[in-house]
């Protein structure tokens, strides 16, 4: 399914998108250019996962009040979510009418998280309390979720069949968009 071609913007057709990629893959940024597209509310899964009114970087939200707000926007009629988490999401996996899995090359992706870190730290762009520990350990963590969740991903993914669409470079999201 294409939802170029099914939905435009202010259309009465429900729409539910999930994009799971690693950490600079683009997702957020898909994310955003869906919703406007398509008018429909996007959520990122960092929400869900960390608390993000905690004093400092990187504590958790409660696995049981993460999941109650994830139930509330799977029951939504249209919805965007995006996130690198994959062993909570099951039900948005299936309530998905669309998966998109951003598959992108690790320097395109560690490119990105740096980038991004220093325009969080010359104020050109909100962001989370990252320092520069945080944000070389995060490359570390996203080098190895791409080689050991990923492999996991995919095979979760699947049962899912048609409704899996893999993006590999920016060439594939622009032809999406």
């Amino acid at each position: 399914m294409d939802f170029q071609e099914t939905q435009e913007c202010g259309g009465d057709r429900a729409m539910k998108i999930h994009i799971i990629g690693c950490s600079g893959s683009g997702k957020s940024y898909l994310a955003r250019k869906l919703s406007e597209k398509y008018c429909i509310p996007h959520f990122d899964l960092d929400d869900l996962q960390w608390d993000n009114h905690a004093e400092h970087y990187g504590v958790k939200m409660p696995p049981e009040k993460r999941s109650a707000m994830l139930q509330e926007i799977v029951q939504k009629e249209n919805w965007i979510i995006e996130g690198v988490y994959y062993k909570w999401v099951q039900d948005s996996f299936r309530a998905a009418d669309m998966i998109y899995v951003l598959e992108i090359p690790s320097r395109v992706y560690k490119f990105r998280i740096l980038r991004r870190f220093f325009k969080r730290k010359l104020g050109l762009e909100k962001g989370k309390k990252e320092t520069l520990h945080s944000v070389l350990g995060l490359i570390r963590w996203t080098d190895e979720f791409q080689s050991v969740n990923m492999p996991k991903i995919q095979e979760m993914l699947k049962p899912y069949g048609q409704k899996v669409q893999y993006l590999r470079s920016k060439r594939d999201i622009n032809n999406l968009l």
